[in-house]
């Protein structure tokens, strides 16, 4: 129970990386607030875990959105009292190289994967400078380190929140709060199954040409970003701050033969 007694707030939690992560950290014993913008998702999430034995509450969330972020912070504090972990997860893809992409399809992208970090974090943070503890995990990803073709919105985004991460925890350090980003690589989620079948004729080729780029030589599972988000939420990483934290199966550092 590495998360006993321990509040977490996790965004885009209805499904794939943060559904997983939310689970994880009911197992952990943390009470887990689902953050979702499709509420059948979100309530299906919470509902799965409270039938496990677990904790849970939905709040239907934009990231986006100032009155939401805020909102679906009170949320959490007026449920149970306290915040110890956020977890930024809420993001979406971008595809195309920089002069494909149209000014609408660009300022989506940075709305949600960089407005909505400094949003909930703006609105949570507080809270955790009033009780002068929490962990704050930023998901980035290991498109902010490599170049990947077609990718020039999702990197930018991934590349801002690693340094975001890097600035807030200067200036939050002084109350006890660690902040710290995941760089995953290509974790096989229904989001990217979707990606995949909607943008390549040949989806099997597509996954197989993806596992190639990892040293580990298979796509990531949900679970394995999780139990590093776990880590990261508790006392275990006292003395990880500002840091980037790699699950990509040997992407950045690495290079097949």
């Amino acid at each position: 129970m590495r998360l006993k007694n321990k509040v977490a707030v996790i965004t885009g939690a209805g499904s794939g990386i943060g559904r997983r992560t939310a689970e994880r950290f009911a197992e952990e014993g943390a009470a887990v607030v689902i953050g979702e913008i499709n509420a059948e998702a979100g309530e299906q999430a919470a509902e799965a875990i409270r039938s496990a034995g677990g904790e849970a509450a939905f709040v239907r969330v934009d990231v986006t959105d100032p009155a939401s972020a805020e909102a679906a912070a009170a949320f959490a504090m007026e449920r149970y009292g306290r915040i110890d972990a956020l977890f930024n997860n809420a993001g979406i893809s971008g595809v195309g190289a920089l002069h494909e992409l149209e000014p609408e399809q660009w300022d989506r992208v940075v709305s949600v994967n960089l407005r909505g970090v400094y949003l909930m974090s703006k609105y949570v943070l507080p809270r955790m400078m009033e009780q002068r503890s929490g962990s704050v995990i930023n998901m980035s990803s290991c498109a902010a380190e490599i170049g990947l073709a077609r990718r020039a919105v999702y990197s930018a985004t991934k590349g801002a929140v690693l340094a975001l991460t890097k600035s807030m925890q200067v200036d939050y350090a002084p109350y006890n709060i660690r902040v710290n980003a995941l760089l995953p690589g290509t974790i096989l989620t229904p989001f990217v199954e979707n990606y995949l079948k909607t943008s390549y004729d040949d989806p099997e080729a597509a996954i197989e040409s993806i596992k190639k780029r990892q040293l580990s030589g298979e796509l990531g599972r949900p679970e394995d970003v999780a139990h590093a988000a776990v880590f990261l939420a508790s006392d275990e990483s006292r003395f990880m701050m500002g840091s980037p934290m790699y699950v990509d199966g040997g992407v950045v550092f690495g290079k097949n033969a």
